[in-house]
């Protein structure tokens, strides 16, 4: 997996897998421009998940609210176990409690 989408003018994101653990380490902004490969990423981790997926944001700028609700969603489907969000840019957390204060399966890491 090494996804890759930018716009003229626009931050590109990108999407490798992590070294050593299961998970994506992603970088760039998470907006409409770019949410067709977010949405693909997170599907293929949902794939492959088994009780612990990691989502390292460290090197995100930016994610807009759609971009946290693929997040949400993809956690609420897992068929079990978690999704670790590291690092992540602070309104991922914010975004998160006040959409979805009780939602089991997400465990936020913040910076």
């Amino acid at each position: 997996m090494g996804v890759s989408a930018q716009a003229p003018g626009e931050a590109a994101l990108e999407v490798s897998p992590l070294a050593g653990r299961a998970g994506i380490c992603v970088s760039g902004d998470i907006s409409v421009v770019t949410r067709l490969s977010w949405e693909a990423a997170l599907a293929e981790l949902a794939l492959r998940h088994t009780d612990v997926s990691y989502v390292e944001l460290s090197g995100v700028g930016f994610v807009d609210v759609a971009g946290v609700s693929a997040l949400a969603v993809t956690a609420m489907n897992l068929p079990g176990g978690r999704l670790v969000v590291e690092h992540p840019p602070p309104q991922v957390p914010r975004v998160l409690d006040l959409f979805w204060p009780a939602l089991r399966g997400i465990e936020v890491a913040s910076r």
